[in-house]
């Protein structure tokens, strides 16, 4: 190739890397990352879309981290401004060594609540997954004004949603001695967290292994206690549930339970429940297990984007 050929593919190039930095730069979709010190920790999160367009949070569940919504976020963020934070004792979020930090379900919640107030949300969607439920029903009880609309993807909300597989929880929270801690130890090993993901799916070889290696990796850097001392607490949640139910009746919120239908901890008639409470829940099921957003995630924004916008019109 002459070098007159040589500067005009290099020009060329330029232009073209030029054209695409601009375009990525303007693109709503393009997530960034931050971190956030708030309460003693370094809040980690993802965010995307206009900071002017209705806000949706995002919060995830056990054995996950914000890294669940890659995916999701660029779909919703077209029209909506998205922020979805690793919760204390998950991914990439550091509680500092200098904070004395208990576990619980009421002190995560806190460290959300007071993130949000951080980030200038005054109103939000809340879109929940397993630990997040318990997260986001303590922000909507709280903060009842805020909250525009709730997808509950496998968050459950109510006793009759959980299933046998919450034996073993049942018994360490009647009697929380060391034995019966101890037995919730496994949960927490590589095998069972990989395990969390494929249970139910039909075609597992659409899971991605990072997404359960990257889980793991977590547990592994934060350590184990955290994850034993939530289990141990969430019985509180279930405790909660009369003032959840009562927000439901009071306020109404337009809400979507979209489920895994083959959850082996959170079944079926746990999304069903919402509808007792709340006139204007929509209950859908895909055919999928625990971690429904790995399998049926195009399924999951479209529904979302249908409520969002239809909640939208209604303010």
């Amino acid at each position: 190739m002459s070098s007159r050929h040589l500067l005009l593919a290099a020009a060329a190039a330029a232009t073209l890397g030029s054209a695409f930095s601009a375009a990525a730069s303007d693109d709503p979709a393009r997530v960034r990352y931050h971190t956030l010190p708030v309460q003693g920790v370094d809040v980690f999160y993802r965010e995307a879309g206009r900071p002017e367009a209705p806000t949706v949070l995002l919060l995830h569940g056990f054995a996950a981290s914000s890294y669940m919504f890659r995916d999701l976020i660029p779909a919703l963020a077209q029209d909506y401004h998205v922020i979805a934070p690793d919760l204390p004792g998950f991914g990439q979020t550091t509680v500092r060594p200098d904070t004395a930090f208990a576990y619980t379900f009421d002190n995560v919640a806190s460290v959300i609540d007071a993130f949000t107030v951080a980030k200038g949300l005054q109103h939000y969607a809340l879109y929940v997954f397993d630990y997040g439920a318990p997260v986001g029903w303590r922000l909507a009880v709280a903060n009842p004004e805020k909250i525009t609309a709730i997808v509950s993807q496998n968050g459950n909300g109510y006793e009759e949603g959980l299933s046998e597989g919450w034996a073993d929880m049942r018994k360490a929270w009647a009697d929380p001695i060391a034995e019966h801690r101890e037995g919730l130890r496994r949960f927490n090993t590589p095998e069972m967290i990989a395990w969390q993901y494929t249970e139910g799916v039909q075609d597992p070889s659409l899971i991605a292994p990072e997404t359960h290696q990257l889980a793991s990796a977590a547990i592994a850097r934060i350590g184990e206690d955290p994850q034993m001392d939530l289990l141990l607490d969430y019985g509180s949640n279930i405790r909660q549930y009369p003032q959840l139910h009562a927000y439901f009746r009071e306020h109404r919120p337009p809400m979507l339970a979209i489920w895994g239908r083959h959850d082996p901890f959170f079944v079926p008639a746990g999304a069903e429940a919402f509808k007792r409470d709340n006139p204007n829940a929509e209950v859908r099921f895909v055919d999928s297990g625990h971690f429904a957003l790995e399998t049926h995630g195009a399924e999951i924004a479209d529904a979302m984007l249908e409520l969002l916008g239809r909640s939208a019109a209604a303010r």
